[in-house]
C-alpha cells in the first residue's frame, strides 16, 4: 500500500501569509484564461546503483522476504511465464502513455517480459477508480495492490480472508491495482510505478534505502536504477516461486555478479536497520490524522531516536526535514535550523540528490521571504536538472516558480516571467487541475517580500 504521507516539499506554508495549495481558492492571481499545455518526460535516465553487491544482496531479501508490517514470509514468489496487464475503470488519459512507457522500461530494464493486453484474462488488472472509493476501503491509502481479485468491488468481502493474504502466496497469477481516476497525473504515475514494481516484485519498503521507491518516504516517484536491478534479479532464471529465503540466499551472489559486476569492487556499507518506532513516528508526524500537538511530539520523537541510533544518513537528515516542516508554520526560524541541518546530513550521504533537491526549495523559499534573491538562485540552480532526471514534474515546477520569484527580486523580470511560465507545463502535471497550478503560483508568489501582504 502508498501510504499518504505530505508531499515532503510542495507545500511551503511557513512564509506564505495566505492560504497553502491544501486549501487552495479558486479566485486565480495570474488570470491567463488558458495555461500553457502540459509537459511529459522523454528519454528516462535512471541511475544505476552505485553501492556493493554484498549491501544489495541484504537489501533484496529484507524486501522480498518480509511485509511492510515487519511479518516475514517463508517463500519467495513471482509471477513464471509472461505477464499480461490491462487497464479497466475510468483512466484519466495520462495513465496509457505513463503505462506504456514503464512497461517499455520494464521490459527492457528489468528484462521482464510483459505487455499491455485488453483481455479479461490478465494477470494484472489497473483499475481506475475515484479517489474516495479507495479512500472508503483503506482511508490511509493513495492506492493499493491487492492479491486474487481484479475488481475493487470484490475487496470487501475478501480483504480478510485467506484469498488476499499475501504471506500464503506460493505463486502470483492474478492481482489488482487500485489507483485514483482524479488525482494529478504524477501523483496518478507514482502511484502506478510503486504498485506495479510491488505487484512483480518486492512488497516491502525500506527506509534505509536513500534510492529506492521501495522506501515510504516517497522522494523518488518512478522507478530508479536499484528497483529495476532488484526486479531483474527477481526475475532471473536462478530463481523460482515456492523457494526458500536460504535457497534465494544461495543463489543472489551469482545473480548480482552477473547483472551488476561494478557492485562486486565496491565496499558493502552496511546501514543499519531501521527501529520500528522512528518509523511510526515518522508516518504520524507527516501523514494523515494527527493533530499539530501529536505531529510535533511525533517528529521530536524521531530526530530523538535518529540522534540515539547514531545516524549520520539520509534518515538522520529526514529527521531534521520531518522537524523542519511541522514547526515551519509557527516558527519559521527554527524550522530553517533543521533544513540547513538536514542538507548538512544529505550532503554527506552518496545517492540523495534528490533528497538534496527538496531540502533547495525550502532554504530557497526561506531566503526569497527574507529578500535574499541571489543566494536563492544559487540554492536553486544545482537542482533543477535533478529533478528533471528523476520526473519530479511537481518539484521541478516548484524549483522554477521560486526561481522566477528569486529572479524579480534581483531585477530581472522578463527573465522571471518567462521562467514561470515555463513552469507551469510542468506544474500542470505535477499538480493537476489548473485552479491548483493557479494556487501553486499564488503561494510561491506571496513568499516575495515585493508581492506579499507587506509587499
Amino acid at each position: 500500500m502508498r501510504r499518504v504521507i505530505l508531499p515532503i516539499c510542495l507545500m511551503l506554508g511557513a512564509c506564505v501569509p495566505g492560504p497553502s495549495s491544501e486549501m487552495p481558492s479558486r479566485a486565480a492571481t495570474h488570470q491567463a484564461t488558458t495555461l500553457p499545455a502540459m509537459k511529459s518526460f522523454s528519454t528516462p535516465r535512471p541511475v544505476p546503483p552505485m553501492r556493493s553487491n554484498r549491501d544489495i544482496q541484504r537489501d533484496f531479501l529484507e524486501l522480498a522476504f518480509q511485509l511492510e508490517s515487519g511479518r516475514m514470509l517463508q517463500t519467495f514468489s513471482r509471477f513464471e511465464g509472461p505477464i499480461s496487464v490491462r487497464v479497466t475503470g475510468s483512466p484519466p488519459p495520462t495513465l496509457i502513455p505513463d503505462l506504456n512507457r514503464l512497461v517499455g522500461r520494464l521490459r527492457t530494464e528489468a528484462g521482464i517480459d510483459i505487455a499491455r493486453v485488453r483481455t479479461d484474462s490478465a494477470n494484472i488488472t489497473i483499475e481506475a477508480v475515484p479517489r474516495a472509493e479507495i479512500r472508503r476501503h483503506l482511508p490511509k491509502a493513495a492506492c493499493f495492490v491487492v492479491p486474487n481479485i481484479s475488481r475493487l468491488s470484490q475487496y470487501r468481502s475478501a480483504r480478510h480472508s485467506r484469498t488476499t493474504n499475501w504471506s500464503l502466496l506460493k505463486t502470483r497469477k492474478k492481482l489488482a491495482i487500485f489507483l485514483p481516476s482524479d488525482a494529478a497525473p504524477q501523483e496518478v504515475r507514482d502511484c502506478l510505478h510503486e504498485e506495479l514494481a510491488q505487484a512483480l516484485g518486492p512488497l516491502n519498503d525500506l527506509y534505509r534505502l536513500s534510492d529506492s521507491v521501495f522506501n515510504d518516504d516517497n522522494v523518488h516517484t518512478v522507478l530508479t536504477g536499484f528497483d529495476m536491478l532488484i526486479l531483474r534479479a527477481y526475475y532471473a532464471p536462478e530463481l523460482r516461486s515456492g523457494m526458500t529465503r536460504a535457497q534465494v540466499s544461495s543463489r543472489l551472489p551469482a545473480i548480482l555478479s552477473r547483472l551488476n559486476p561494478r557492485g562486486d569492487a565496491l565496499p558493502p556499507r552496511m546501514a543499519s536497520s531501521t527501529p520500528r518506532a522512528w518509523v511510526d513516528a515518522v508516518q504520524t508526524a507527516l501523514g494523515p490524522g494527527a493533530r499539530h500537538g501529536q505531529r510535533l511530539a511525533a517528529a521530536q520523537e524521531a530526530l530523538r531516536i535518529a540522534q540515539a541510533v547514531g545516524w549520520s544518513d539520509h534518515r538522520r537528515a529526514f529527521s531534521h526535514f520531518a522537524m523542519g516542516r511541522i514547526v515551519q508554520s509557527t516558527d519559521p526560524d527554527y524550522a530553517q535550523e533543521h533544513f540547513v541541518a538536514a542538507e548538512q546530513y544529505y550532503r554527506r550521504t552518496p545517492g540523495t540528490d534528490l533528497h538534496r533537491a527538496y531540502s533547495a526549495s525550502q532554504l530557497a523559499a526561506y531566503a526569497i521571504n527574507q529578500g535574499r534573491g541571489e543566494d536563492a538562485l544559487m540554492l536553486i540552480g544545482p537542482h533543477l536538472a535533478t529533478a528533471e532526471r528523476h520526473e519530479n514534474a511537481a518539484l521541478l515546477a516548484t524549483l522554477m516558480m521560486l526561481r522566477a520569484e528569486a529572479l524579480d527580486l534581483t531585477g530581472r523580470v522578463a527573465e522571471a516571467q518567462a521562467v514561470r511560465m515555463d513552469s507551469i507545463g510542468w506544474a500542470r502535471y505535477g499538480f493537476g487541475a489548473d485552479w491548483a497550478v493557479r494556487a501553486k503560483l499564488r503561494e510561491i508568489s506571496s513568499l516575495s517580500p515585493l508581492k506579499g501582504p507587506n509587499g
